[in-house]
């Protein structure tokens, strides 16, 4: 079992592209515009570590991710294979624990991860 926070974009490509946070369609969004935000998100996380950059990753989470997980700060609790989109579970495998992804793109959308577990 794994566990990883998680900030989701949806774009035009993603397979529901309507914001769990927000109720809007996000179908205008480009991949290009949702990688830019993801990158600035990526940008202000640098550099913490540990317990900081769980808490600073929980709120970016909060306050931008489209992922009904938001509420939690991005948590998605444990899971194992097969339980995830396939890009997403190979993202979050390709991790160490402790680690932060670069952009992960699935048919949800573009993500950013934090992998817990």
């Amino acid at each position: 079992m794994v566990r990883a926070l998680h900030l989701l974009c949806k774009n035009e490509s993603s397979r529901n592209p309507v914001s769990r946070r927000t109720g809007a369609s996000t179908s205008t969004v480009s991949v290009a515009s949702a990688h830019a935000e993801l990158q600035t998100i990526i940008q202000r996380l640098q550099g913490k570590s540990g317990q900081a950059l769980v808490d600073a990753f929980a709120q970016e989470a909060q306050a931008r991710s489209d992922c009904g997980s938001f509420k939690q700060g991005g948590d998605l609790g444990d899971f194992g294979p097969g339980d995830m989109q396939k890009a997403f579970e190979d993202g979050t495998m390709a991790l160490k624990v402790g680690e932060m992804s670069g952009i992960v793109d699935s048919d949800s959308g573009s993500h950013i991860i934090l992998r817990l577990a």
